[in-house]
């Protein structure tokens, strides 16, 4: 295969359609728009949600709560996703992070107590539940919150 023989995928590409080209071309006099009315003008239309005057679904909906932008997002690793490290081993959010248990460090990594854990490792996350603390520390492990 060469550069010049190089094209798209079939059906990847449409041709432009060239309105008002008279009326053999299926898309002459009104060019697809119809007789008249909003949409048929240049620029007409209306906005994405409107409902014709009617009060808008966002309206109409009550408003609660809201959103702490300054809260936290951890990702969650639970007790038993640690089983895969060898004895002895500090598993830090990088670690997980490289071993592909955790796709994004985000603003943490907070470990919670599912599952089991026979092998004595060092957690340094930012985060720890109680009952994976005492999983890990009953394994002979140490839990730390950094």
């Amino acid at each position: 295969m060469r550069l010049d023989e190089l094209k798209p995928a079939e059906g990847s590409r449409f041709e432009r359609k060239r309105v008002g080209r008279g009326i053999g071309s299926g898309t002459g006099k009104t060019s697809g728009k119809g007789h008249r009315g909003q949409n048929a003008r240049s620029g007409g239309g209306v906005r994405p949600g409107f409902e014709g005057g009617q009060m808008p679904f966002h309206r109409r909906l009550p408003k609660r709560g809201f959103t702490n932008i300054f809260a936290k997002e951890y990702v969650v690793v639970n007790v038993s996703e640690l089983e895969r490290f060898d004895n002895g081993t500090e598993v830090t959010a990088e670690l997980l992070k490289e071993a592909g248990v955790i796709s994004k460090i985000k603003d943490g990594v907070k470990v919670l107590g599912r599952g089991e854990l026979t092998k004595k490792l060092t957690v340094k996350v930012a985060k720890c539940s109680e009952s994976a603390k005492e999983k890990i520390e009953k394994a002979g492990g140490k839990a730390e919150v950094i």
